[in-house]
């Protein structure tokens, strides 16, 4: 298990929605964290985004805020093209 601290926002708009659009869970974005195969910065955002694996073995990637040391805003998540 991570030792990351994730904030999840479940109110309309947040972005536990953005990433369940995408038919990602916010356990499929946790798990990316532990299972990170590359890192990158987003062209159209500046902000840090991973490569990772979900549970079931998708590739994803994630778009993501730094809050503090060890705490994550996920921004949104996709399985890339």
């Amino acid at each position: 298990m991570t030792d990351f601290e994730f904030i999840w926002d479940e109110q309309p708009g947040g972005n536990v929605e953005h990433i369940e659009a995408n038919n990602l869970s916010p356990e499929d974005v946790e798990c990316a964290f532990e299972l990170i195969s590359g890192r990158d910065i987003s062209r159209s955002s500046g902000r840090p985004m991973i490569y990772g694996y979900t549970p079931d073995d998708r590739e994803i990637v994630v778009i993501y805020e730094m809050i503090a040391d060890r705490t994550i805003y996920v921004v949104t998540a996709y399985e890339p093209d």
